[in-house]
């Protein structure tokens, strides 16, 4: 079972967890947060990873970061001496929900590779849909139609 570490800006990290218990309830166990303060350094983040994975023993590690080359990101890359660990920046909600959705149990690769297309894949531009008014029918009783779509 691979066991899934958020670190990112605090309150991301919790937010982001609140999110994917809200969608997968039944995920808390396998979800955890660092949120990062201001003032912490590279090597902070990493020893407070540590500490959290330690607790779930020697199972494959996801951690999900905010963005790319910033605290979170940098302490988390501390880890990757150890071939359990996989580090994704750019942590977004379909991310998230992806990873969660086709469960912690894949192999830990294969999660990486699931978690970068929900992230890709659910960035798109949302445009304005015109209003699909539909003409009335003209005729003896003009409230007949109104029913219709």
């Amino acid at each position: 079972m691979t066991q899934l570490l958020i670190i990112a800006h605090s309150p991301l990290a919790s937010a982001l967890k609140s999110v994917a218990q809200h969608a997968y309830p039944d995920c808390a166990g396998d979800v955890q947060s660092l949120d990062v303060m201001s003032d912490a350094g590279e090597e902070q983040v990493a020893e407070a990873a540590r500490v959290l994975l330690a607790g779930h023993g020697d199972a494959d590690a996801l951690i999900l970061t905010d963005v790319f080359g910033a605290t979170p990101c940098r302490g988390a890359s501390l880890l990757l001496g150890n071939p359990r660990v996989r580090v994704v920046a750019g942590v977004n909600v379909p991310m998230l929900w992806r990873t969660l959705c086709y469960g912690m149990k894949e192999p830990l690769d294969a999660l990486v590779l699931r978690a970068v297309a929900g992230a890709t894949q659910g960035v798109m531009p949302v445009t304005a849909s015109p209003p699909q008014n539909q003409a009335l029918r003209a005729g003896v009783n003009d409230q007949a139609g109104r029913h219709d779509q």
